[in-house]
């Protein structure tokens, strides 16, 4: 019998298996795709950590690669310690560099160096240098602003920690408690550092310029 209707993921992927044979498995963007399905609970497939690693470096482009790292974590099918682990023993071929820094941003261990990165690319537009880690006391107590310029200018350097739980309530009472001090306040995440830079530090050039005109405080 001839079947005519389109072939959904899982059963596409069970006949790649038995048509390659040979212990063959699943990988890449159809592994993470499977494991995302129930239906794919037996099917033959490399690990989710894995399949996201080799998925980047296949990938079309950075951003593809970005978010064939990020979306599996987000979606609870690989937690960053699988993903970091499974880099130590894949470290492929390809995008080596650029996959080995969006796993750490995804994992968060690289947040601290986000204002490191931010000073460095203002650093090269030959801007301000920044103060990094200001202490700030609101309704909620003490907090510390990634990045400040003495124009008024802060710039907030967002990990994956900062989606989580209520961690974006705190972080909005922060910003508007800043914001009615006078300050612009300019967010930035992480994978947007690494994906569009030139684009994140032309805002942070403009509002240093709006800002200039203002008597440092």
């Amino acid at each position: 019998m001839t079947h005519c209707a389109e072939v959904e993921l899982v059963g596409a992927c069970w006949r790649a298996v038995h048509e390659v044979g040979g212990g063959a498995l699943v990988d890449g963007v159809s592994a993470l795709r499977a494991a995302g399905e129930a239906a794919g609970a037996g099917l033959p497939r490399t690990r989710p950590a894995i399949a996201a690693l080799r998925a980047a470096q296949w990938a079309v482009s950075d951003r593809q690669a970005a978010l064939y790292l990020a979306v599996p974590v987000q979606q609870r099918l690989v937690t960053g310690a699988q993903l970091e682990a499974a880099l130590e023993q894949y470290p492929g071929r390809r995008r080596r560099a650029f996959v080995a820094t969006i796993v750490a941003d995804v994992v968060d261990g690289a947040h601290s160096l986000g204002e490191l990165d931010v000073a460095a690319l203002c650093r090269r537009r030959r801007l301000p240098e920044p103060e990094r880690q200001v202490v700030v006391t609101g309704s909620g107590g003490r907090s510390y602003l990634d990045v400040r310029w003495r124009e008024g200018l802060v710039v907030e350097v967002d990990g994956r920690q900062h989606l989580e739980g209520l961690a974006p309530v705190q972080d909005m009472l922060r910003q508007n408690s800043v914001s009615m001090s006078g300050d612009v306040v300019l967010r930035i995440p992480l994978l947007g550092m690494r994906l569009e830079p030139d684009a994140f530090v032309d805002q942070v050039e403009a509002a240093l310029t709006l800002l200039r005109g203002r008597a440092p405080r």
